[in-house]
């Protein structure tokens, strides 16, 4: 069983950048799918990235696409989020998860191991 721990987040002004951490411990790290998930002030949780076991193929929400990036570490069992030219709108919760296979999904009931979560905060 994957147990998983973010970090890293924090407030921080529009325009900056943020590098979010993911700490996995359990024996399938490698074997897994990792996604990055948010879920704004009053609003649904929804996808931000994703990226397959061997970190090959990466998928990014439109909103976050050219400004996220999304990459693991197998050997450290951690997967980050790159986060720059934030935005207020980038204002949430943060999630990672994972899933017992190897590739991509977007939807949350496709991950069944989450974090705990941390909080970004974009000020104008």
């Amino acid at each position: 069983q994957v147990q998983l721990v973010e970090s890293g987040g924090g407030p921080v002004q529009a325009g900056g950048s943020l590098r979010l951490s993911c700490a996995a411990s359990g024996r399938f790290f490698s074997a897994t799918a990792m996604g990055w998930f948010r879920q704004p002030p009053g609003k649904e949780l929804e996808f931000v990235a994703a990226i397959s076991d061997n970190g090959r193929i990466s998928d990014y929400a439109d909103s976050v696409k050219g400004r996220f990036t999304i990459s693991r570490d197998n050997a450290k069992n951690t997967v980050y989020l790159e986060m720059n030219s934030l935005r207020p709108e980038d204002t949430a919760v943060y999630y990672c998860a994972s899933r017992p296979v190897g590739f991509n999904s977007i939807l949350p009931a496709a991950y069944d191991v989450w974090g705990q979560g941390t909080q970004v905060t974009v000020s104008s």
